[in-house]
């Protein structure tokens, strides 16, 4: 009868330094798995309280970029462009000195329906003064078509008033005011993840409508090398088939650069946002 309650001291005795059987045994420790950690939050930045700065080179000229946010989806943006070159080019025998002005402001909402960069950016072209401008001396003696016809440049002459043919032309690019302007690219200028530097593309077209091309000329046409007729272009009446050669001339000139309407826009450049006051929403 005493080996039961024997047997049971021998189970809850213990001795000091050894564990005690019945005491409670800690939990194992557990790890959580690093898909269910929790992820850095960024917050989107509040409307308008930061501010990009960006340059880059356009089809229209160098370009100068100020952009600020509106949400997290747009952005407002506006652009700047400014730019002269000047060149010399020869067509239908005729010489001339060219000078191109472009000079345009405009602004557009970039709409990015994803997180990602891309976006879609409808804007109007409100100043807008690119142009070029021409002029042309076809020396004495030379020969020159319009419409498919040779026509001869007469040898100056200061005692009958006889002068070459001079020409000047101005080619506008800007019908019409303001121009609609529709663009996609990819590059946010004010990312959300609250980088500072961005690099962003742009491709699209301003409709700008038909291109103005106005083409005037002076002096004294000849129909034959050997100069024994020659009128005054302007005004003389045995020179109206060379004044319809060139209205003519000008006309398809006008249908060839027809596709400008449509300006193509296509721009690469590099951009710094900054923020202007605080980024969390209250």
């Amino acid at each position: 009868m005493l080996a039961a309650p024997l047997a049971l001291m021998a189970q809850t005795t213990y001795y000091p330094g050894q564990p005690d059987p019945q005491a409670p045994q800690p939990l194992p420790s557990r790890v959580l798995p690093a898909q269910i950690l929790p992820k850095k939050i960024v917050q989107a930045p509040r409307p308008l309280s930061r501010i990009a700065i960006g340059v880059g080179i356009s089809t229209v000229g160098p370009q100068l970029q100020v952009a600020t946010n509106l949400s997290q989806h747009f952005n407002l943006r506006g652009t700047g462009n400014f730019f002269t070159y000047s060149t010399d080019f020869t067509t239908n025998g005729i010489n001339a000195t060219a000078k191109m002005n472009l000079a345009s402001a405009g602004a557009s909402v970039d709409i990015y329906p994803f997180r990602a960069g891309f976006r879609i950016s409808p804007g109007a072209m409100f100043y807008n003064q690119n142009r070029l401008t021409a002029n042309a001396l076809v020396p004495g003696g030379t020969s020159f078509t319009l419409n498919g016809d040779t026509y001869y440049s007469a040898t100056a002459n200061s005692t009958t008033g006889v002068t070459p043919i001079s020409g000047a032309g101005t080619l506008g690019l800007h019908t019409t005011k303001p121009a609609f302007t529709v663009t996609t690219g990819w590059g946010n200028v004010i990312p959300a993840s609250g980088r500072h530097w961005s690099f962003p593309f742009e491709l699209g077209v301003a409709f700008i409508g038909a291109p103005a091309l106005d083409v005037n000329f002076g002096g004294w046409v000849c129909q034959d090398q050997a100069q024994t007729q020659c009128y005054d272009f302007a005004t003389d009446p045995n020179a109206a088939d060379a004044r319809h050669d060139l209205q003519t001339q000008v006309a398809k000139w006008r249908s060839d650069l027809d596709p400008l309407k449509t300006y193509p826009i296509v721009s690469f450049g590099v951009a710094y946002n900054f923020k202007i006051r605080s980024v969390s929403a209250r």
